[in-house]
């Protein structure tokens, strides 16, 4: 199984943070399953011109490959002025309408507060069903007092990761086994 977990920001930390303690639950709880970590902040990723995704070059390229080919992706966010970053908004433009079909995909977000809490309901889950993602419907919202020096102290914070990762493979494993059985009902 291939699983991607996206860091959606150029700028900052949290997301990062939140992402990496994602992916080492990940490893823990599932020691088989091959990971891609992207954080946007490491690639050099061109604007979306409507191209196919395959047209693009370089990071871009990369980029949009690597998610095109993942069975689940993990995405993490920072909430800005009551948004996702346009750097994330820009990634799904790339990307063709139904990118996430047969794909299960699971969100987290840090924000410095709470009012931001229902960003991801009203507008990443929004993106990810016109994408035809199979969403994992809880999510983890980290607020600014869940850090302190690129950690996060707060042990529940911790714990319902844990719970985004085992929900997201179990939705992804389940996926999958029904896409076989409805396969294995054509004789060709």
């Amino acid at each position: 199984m291939n699983v991607v977990a996206l860091s959606g920001s150029i700028v900052g930390s949290k997301t990062r943070t939140a992402i990496d303690s994602t992916v080492e639950s990940l490893q823990k709880q599932y020691p088989d399953v091959y990971i891609t970590l992207l954080d946007l902040a490491d690639y050099d990723i061109q604007f979306s011109d409507g191209r196919n995704y395959l047209d693009y070059s370089g990071d871009t390229k990369y980029v949009t490959e690597t998610i095109m080919q993942a069975d689940a992706i993990i995405i993490g966010t920072p909430i800005f002025q009551a948004s996702i970053p346009a750097t994330l908004k820009n990634i799904f433009d790339l990307l063709p309408v139904d990118a996430f079909r047969d794909k299960v995909v699971s969100m987290l977000a840090t924000a410095g507060s709470a009012k931001h809490y229902l960003i991801l309901e009203q507008q990443l889950k929004s993106i990810l069903g016109y994408m035809k993602a199979q969403i994992v419907q809880t999510y983890v919202f980290i607020e600014e007092s869940d850090f302190y020096e690129k950690q996060i102290i707060n042990d529940d914070v911790l714990a319902r990761l844990d719970r985004l990762v085992e929900d997201t493979m179990v939705l992804t494993e389940t996926y999958q086994q029904i896409k076989q059985a409805k396969e294995d009902q054509y004789d060709f």
